[in-house]
């Protein structure tokens, strides 16, 4: 293997204050689903729940602890992997998983029951018709999500902010912090997860808010791949690495945005429409009458609302 390919697969960065809160939030979320999975025989945290959150958390280590966090001061395709895996991987994972239910059962049980019972109150005083309230259900809204998560999107990779997070780590940082943050946001209202201080959008109006990226997505993809002279300076001042040269990088960086980047909220839409058809035609089975059996008699209806505790 060459020597410099060996070195940077071994350039792992295990920063404390990265590590350690993934560490605390993989474990209590753990220890959280473990309880909840005995006290509900598995039926309210599956399997899939923990693959996709763990998964969410291995992705978050992987592009901010792993050499890509390395190799994006020197190549700029890298660092478009980079921010993909936090923007449009890490987060739906996380989501998907619902997890803040889970965390709630790492607490002893009065504890956890006066702490259900007091985000429930708070959420529902911020779902009501309050000042405070409106506020923060406008200022969360899908539309000024997506407005945030498009504007935290252009706005670090505007030239100079971007050479300026380079230079400085602690910008650097916040550059993923916010990334991350408002992909939460974004994300947050596609996949539903808890808690809720909004009405849950309509199915198709999911499959469109995420179909919505996409155009802000390639007009950035687009630019960087067909800029005729380098947009990032930066690159420029570092040794090139396995011959590539800036303005080929700056050209690979923009297809990966341009496509890949695109190809996630295709995928996103994807699945929102399988479930849009799930959801669809087993209601249409519910509501298509069952021909009686002859000689059989009918049971009588008990259908009836059920309620399952899990406390």
């Amino acid at each position: 293997m060459n020597p410099l390919t060996r070195a940077l697969l071994l350039s792992w960065d295990l920063r404390p204050e990265v590590l350690v809160p993934l560490i605390l939030l993989g474990a209590l979320h753990f220890f959280g689903w473990l309880r909840l999975r005995r006290r509900s025989d598995g039926r309210f945290a599956n399997r899939w729940r923990l693959a996709s959150y763990t998964g969410g958390l291995l992705i978050l280590a992987l592009a901010l602890l792993s050499p890509i966090d390395v190799l994006s001061g020197q190549l700029f395709s890298i660092h478009m992997v980079q921010h993909l895996l936090l923007m449009m991987v890490a987060p739906p994972l996380l989501l998907l998983a619902n997890p803040f239910p889970t965390f709630l059962w790492v607490l002893p049980t009065n504890q956890r029951i006066a702490v259900a019972a007091a985000i429930r109150r708070l959420t529902a005083w911020l779902a009501g018709q309050n000042i405070i309230g409106q506020a923060v259900r406008k200022a969360t809204s899908p539309a000024s999500a997506w407005a945030l998560y498009v504007l935290i999107f252009f706005a670090w990779h505007d030239g100079n902010a971007y050479s300026l997070a380079l230079r400085f780590p602690s910008v650097h940082g916040l550059e993923h912090f916010t990334f991350v943050g408002a992909a939460m946001l974004f994300w947050w209202h596609v996949t539903g997860a808890a808690p809720r201080i909004h009405p849950k959008p309509a199915q198709w109006m999911r499959v469109g808010y995420v179909l919505a990226m996409i155009p802000p997505n390639l007009l950035l993809g687009v630019t960087l791949s067909f800029a005729e002279t380098p947009i990032y300076p930066y690159y420029q001042s570092v040794p090139r690495l396995y011959g590539l040269t800036v303005m080929d990088d700056q050209v690979w960086g923009g297809l990966i945005m341009w496509i890949p980047g695109s190809m996630m909220y295709v995928i996103a839409a994807l699945a929102l429409l399988a479930r849009l058809l799930v959801t669809a035609e087993h209601k249409g089975r519910v509501r298509k009458p069952h021909p009686p059996v002859l000689g059989m008699a009918q049971p009588a209806n008990r259908a009836g609302p059920t309620a399952v505790a899990c406390g």
